[in-house]
């Protein structure tokens, strides 16, 4: 004989048995497997900010990928050469950190936010030509510990990004 229980958890048992059969059966189970692919139990992350003057970063916790935009590197034209900073380096909000060459010009990559460098992509240094192909993904510079997450705060978002862009075009 069962002991006896509490209504209200009779009643969340009854609704549980009656709703889980009822979504298995309208759940799709690869759509299922597809949005488990998305959950992650670690920091989360956020789309990527942006400075005016073109650089980006990709905040997740108190670490920064920092690269060039994709507008960036369409303007500069087919990358030939990128100066990589050491781990180790300081980096500074407007300070220049590298800078990349072109087949059309040369230009610094300026700090988005302050930090330490934690990380550099040393791929770029035998492929620079990764950031023309996905400079906002894989064709990133270095990852930075940031000194003040508040800097990130001060950055563009897409959007404000797109219009700044399309401002200093014309």
């Amino acid at each position: 004989r069962r002991a006896r229980v509490f209504p209200f958890v009779e009643m969340l048992r009854t609704a549980f048995s009656r709703a889980v059969p009822a979504v298995r059966r309208l759940a799709a189970p690869r759509a299922v497997a597809a949005q488990a692919r998305f959950i992650s139990m670690s920091m989360p992350r956020f789309a990527p900010k942006y400075a005016k003057s073109h650089e980006y970063a990709d905040i997740s916790g108190d670490i920064a990928t920092v690269g060039i935009s994709d507008h960036a590197q369409s303007a500069l034209g087919d990358i030939v050469f990128i100066e990589l900073p050491e781990v180790g380096a300081k980096m500074e909000v407007g300070e220049s950190f590298s800078a990349v060459e072109s087949v059309k010009a040369a230009s610094d990559v300026y700090g988005p936010v302050a930090g330490e460098i934690v990380e550099v992509n040393d791929k770029l240094g035998d492929e620079p030509d990764i950031i023309n192909k996905e400079a906002e993904t894989s064709g990133w510079i270095v990852k930075v510990k940031m000194s003040n997450p508040a800097d990130a705060d001060k950055l563009m978002d897409a959007g404000a990004y797109a219009k700044h862009v399309e401002e200093s075009d014309h």
